[in-house]
């Protein structure tokens, strides 16, 4: 693994100025971009940690706070291990928060973060990947159909709601993705019933969209998290050995 620095920046928005992780190799050298799209917990140490091995692999990692709306991280303050069965009021907290952040505002979120990557000396020119996590998934879905011509490659690991009835549901954005995309379901996630997981895959199937969709056997939702007890080791390389399979092929 590469020597990484890391460093915080304020990326200016339609709607204010959203708080941010940027993390590269050390040397400086302009590398791949990837935009990498947090869970409902935030930008935290363990994420941070998430994109600095990322970065060690030899991209630079922007890590917005996607809440910043709300105020700059820590927007909900949690301890350290964070385990929703030790606090029956966490979700009460922060349900309202991740449902607040409409389809709408990711897009103009968007525009800001993939403009940054664009004019920073640290991200090559050309396009981006995304990569995103529980409720980042959607988000990898939104900014890749918005944004076909910027988006190189995209990946979503354990997330939810991924194909609903509501008329902004992120698969309806298949037919105008041009990204490759890489989804490793969850196998025990309430969020993505298997009904779901077919109607997902059905729409980039139609849509013609390049990807693999897997189910984690025996993951549960937030498998990639080691701060919290839904955390499965063997899962988790499984999707860091998928991930960077993805970048090497589409960078």
């Amino acid at each position: 693994m590469t020597d990484v620095q890391a460093t915080a920046v304020d990326i200016p928005t339609e709607d204010g100025v959203a708080d941010a992780y940027v993390v590269h190799p050390a040397d400086g050298r302009p590398r791949p971009a990837v935009l990498f799209y947090q869970d409902a917990y935030g930008l935290r140490p363990y994420l941070r940690s998430m994109a600095d091995r990322l970065a060690g692999a030899g991209y630079t990692v922007l890590v917005p706070n996607v809440f910043y709306r709300l105020g700059r991280t820590p927007v909900l303050e949690l301890p350290e291990f964070i385990d929703p069965d030790a606090d029956p009021t966490l979700w009460e907290r922060l349900g309202p928060i991740v449902s607040g952040l409409t389809p709408d505002q990711v897009r103009r979120d968007a525009d800001a973060y993939l403009r940054w990557l664009a004019d920073s000396p640290v991200a090559s020119d050309g396009p981006v990947a995304l990569t995103g996590y529980c409720m980042g998934a959607r988000l990898v879905l939104w900014t890749a159909g918005a944004h076909p011509e910027r988006v190189a490659a995209g990946a979503g690991f354990h997330g939810g709601r991924l194909a609903t009835d509501d008329p902004d549901s992120p698969h309806l954005q298949a037919p105008n993705i041009t990204a490759e995309l890489y989804f490793g379901h969850a196998d025990e996630d309430p969020s993505l019933p298997p009904e779901q997981v077919a109607r997902f895959e059905e729409a980039l199937a139609s849509a013609g969209v390049r990807h693999t969709c897997e189910v984690y056997a025996g993951a549960h939702h937030g498998y990639t998290q080691a701060d919290t007890p839904a955390y499965d080791r063997e899962a988790d390389e499984r999707h860091w050995a998928a991930l960077l399979g993805l970048l090497k092929r589409t960078f």
